[in-house]
């Protein structure tokens, strides 16, 4: 194996987390206007529709006819009921926390993919994997460290709940992905999953998604070309290598989110915070790095 056959895949999906983690703060603005509910149904309605001719130019291009095989479709509808209620969840959490917090708790997420990983897709857990994702779970330890003092109100507390919950969700989806991304293109995990999503949430839509404003339809609109544009890169690095190398990345979500909030909100990057930051890209190398005779034997 080519040295930058694993390199690649870990660019691309740098690369999908930091667009995840721009459209979050987007998203925040959002749904303090229309609500979670209403903010994820709008922009999956939105992201359905720029999706549906880049997918279904991918299906001429493979020259494909018909709806993805039983076992996709299978797939898709599991992973799009996991992703929507995990999204409506966080959402509900962010707009009654700090987006940095909302961040924080959603990193308990990547340890518990790991070990779902071996259960469900049969991947073996190196120990540089395990380590790396402890020293980069420290990182965040560190940062949160300084951000749950105090006394929270009801609706925090709430919210500290729902993004509990929601972080179990997250798990289950990153699982989800990686097989996901065996058996479909990134084109067709993006559309379905937004659509599909977008078709779920329309049950409650009539009582639970007030129409936007113009102002919050452009959020919307951004934040939808975001959330396509993440999952299809993502979609892309999941089918090229292994959950346990790519899932320690979801921890650089922190990095983008602290910028996020530095440029978008005015926070200040503090010492805690990039002290934090450096143990989280240690980690990340550390669980790169792979130890196995095996798996170095063709690099």
């Amino acid at each position: 194996m080519k040295r930058h056959a694993t390199f690649l895949p870990v660019f691309v999906a740098l690369f999908g987390l930091g667009c995840f983690s721009v459209m979050d703060g987007v998203m925040k603005a959002a749904s303090l206007s229309v609500g979670p509910y209403g903010a994820l149904f709008w922009r999956n309605m939105l992201g359905s529709l720029f999706m549906l001719p880049v997918y279904l130019r991918a299906r001429r291009r493979a020259d494909a006819r018909g709806l993805p095989g039983r076992d996709a479709m299978k797939l898709h509808w599991l992973r799009s009921s996991v992703a929507g209620t995990m999204a409506v969840l966080f959402f509900y959490g962010v707009v009654r926390t700090p987006l940095a917090e909302s961040i924080a708790l959603t990193f308990i997420a990547p340890l518990i993919a790991l070990y779902l990983a071996a259960v469900t897709l049969g991947e073996k857990v190196g120990s540089r994997a395990v380590a790396g994702s402890v020293l980069a779970l420290g990182g965040v330890v560190v940062i949160a460290a300084g951000k749950f003092g105090g006394r929270y109100d009801a609706e925090a507390v709430k919210g500290l709940v729902a993004l509990l919950v929601s972080a179990v969700l997250y798990a289950w989806n990153l699982v989800l992905q990686r097989r996901q991304a065996q058996v479909a293109g990134p084109e067709e995990i993006a559309f379905f999953q937004t659509f599909l999503i977008f078709l779920l949430l329309g049950i409650g839509a009539w009582w639970l998604a007030p129409l936007p404003a113009p102002v919050t339809w452009i959020e919307l609109a951004i934040s939808a070309l975001l959330s396509v544009g993440s999952l299809m890169l993502l979609g892309w690095a999941y089918a090229r290598a292994e959950a346990q190398v790519l899932v320690p990345l979801e921890y650089t979500a922190f990095i983008w989110a602290a910028l996020v909030g530095w440029i978008g909100f005015g926070e200040a990057l503090t010492l805690r915070t990039l002290g934090g930051v450096v143990l989280i890209v240690a980690g990340c190398l550390i669980a790169l790095q792979r130890s196995a005779p095996s798996e170095m034997e063709m690099v």
